[in-house]
């Protein structure tokens, strides 16, 4: 009797390959090679991270006709060492929670082995790392977005300093940072003495029937203590404002061969120009990565993840967590609700009554996904199916639901002749 071997033969996808474990100040290398009796060579060298060293570690790389290379997305380490070898060969970056190693062997030549070793058998999944002038956009937008909130968490700072000081201008004026308020927030960082001529000249507008009242909110318990923080506290908001500005414009320089695709995904409520540069800086103007549109919206984090053991599906929660993406489409989709007659206002008030407001509006960022590959992928243009499109009669379900309560009354329903 023949005796069967056991053992499976994992095939080799690629002969020669490199593992880098990549940190702040050093980069732990492993390359595997085939010498002549086809036999597994692995070399290991150590890098710092300074750019002379990488790029010796590039030029070694290509003395040794090594074609891919993978390393974990440990932060922002990679990206210098992304930078400096992505011309020459393929590089895979990876999930560290993808590959996690065997416990107790945890060191920086280890991790390179078993990266290497991964990638050598094919078993290891690149994340999507779009073109180098997309990333330019990508991180411009995500800071954008960062001054944006900093700018917003200062303006609160002072409508607290002012409930604080008693100052009562925002009950009179209905936004405090337009131009009127601007000019009272200027008179109450001067030392001048407040008199109603004076909020007379910062008034502006319909407020001008309002100005004893705003003389009134003027005088509180403002003091030199209170004065020095507002001061400090309108300097950032100018500052963060005029960054605002700067990267608008530098937004505007480089998107501006592709404006058809901007007005395309404008016309989706719920997204102005600036969600459209910030979507196309991170997913770029092709979507070529994403073969199907279930891997796009899965990839986003927008659809139920898979959790199932012993025929039991345990969770549906997605293990994408704080996607950046997923984040810009979810407060698109808060602003694509308000919109009337619109098709997503209409089913995510149809989801809420079931599911909830959470569930509802990621269900739409999801449709408001798809709508996006469509644009992106395939050029089309948003046509709303408007909130009538979920009142239309479903026939077959009508149907069902009568033959049910006519079976409940032990009767059947029958169609008519003719």
């Amino acid at each position: 009797m023949t005796k069967r071997s056991n053992s499976t033969l994992i095939q080799i996808v690629h002969p020669i390959c490199c593992g880098l474990d990549v940190h702040k100040d050093k980069i732990s290398v492993c390359l595997i090679t085939v010498d002549d009796n086809g036999k597994e060579q692995h070399e290991i060298q150590e890098y710092s991270s300074f750019t002379q060293d990488l790029q010796k570690m590039k030029t070694w790389l290509i003395e040794n006709n090594c074609p891919i290379v993978a390393m974990e997305s440990t932060g922002v380490y990679w990206h210098p060492v992304y930078n400096t070898i992505e011309d020459t060969m393929e590089v895979v970056l990876v999930n560290a929670r993808h590959i996690k190693n065997v416990p107790g062997r945890k060191t920086d030549i280890c991790d390179s082995k078993w990266l290497a070793g991964l990638l050598r058998h094919g078993l290891v999944k690149g994340s999507f790392i779009p073109p180098e002038h997309v990333r330019e956009w990508r991180e411009l937008s995500r800071l954008r977005k960062t001054y944006t909130e900093s700018l917003a968490d200062y303006k609160r700072r002072v409508h607290k300093l002012f409930i604080t000081a008693n100052i009562k201008i925002d009950s009179i004026v209905s936004d405090l940072f337009g131009l009127t308020g601007l000019n009272l927030i200027e008179l109450l960082c001067k030392n001048d003495e407040l008199t109603l001529e004076k909020v007379q000249e910062c008034t502006k507008g319909s407020l001008k029937k309002k100005i004893p009242e705003l003389y009134r909110s003027l005088h509180g318990y403002f003091k030199d203590h209170h004065q020095f923080q507002l001061i400090g506290m309108m300097e950032a908001i100018n500052m963060f404002q005029r960054q605002i500005d700067q990267i608008n414009a530098r937004l505007e320089l480089l998107t501006r061969d592709h404006n058809d695709l901007l007005e395309r995904l404008d016309e989706v409520p719920g997204i102005d120009k600036k969600s459209a540069q910030s979507i196309i800086g991170e997913v770029g103007i092709t979507l070529a990565e994403f073969k199907t549109m279930s891997a796009f919206v899965s990839w986003a984090g927008l659809c139920p993840g898979n959790n199932e053991s012993a025929g039991k599906r345990k969770s549906g929660r997605n293990a994408v967590r704080n996607h950046p993406f997923k984040t810009i489409l979810v407060q698109a989709a808060w602003a694509a609700i308000k919109k009337k007659g619109s098709y997503y206002k209409a089913k995510y008030y149809k989801l809420k009554s079931r599911r909830g407001a959470r569930k509802a509006i990621v269900a739409i960022a999801h449709r408001m996904a798809k709508a996006i590959y469509s644009i992106i992928k395939n050029g089309d243009r948003y046509k709303d199916l408007g909130e009538e499109y979920l009142s239309k009669p479903n026939k077959q379900r009508m149907l069902k639901n009568l033959a049910k309560k006519a079976d409940g009354l032990g009767m059947k329903l029958v169609p008519c002749e003719g």
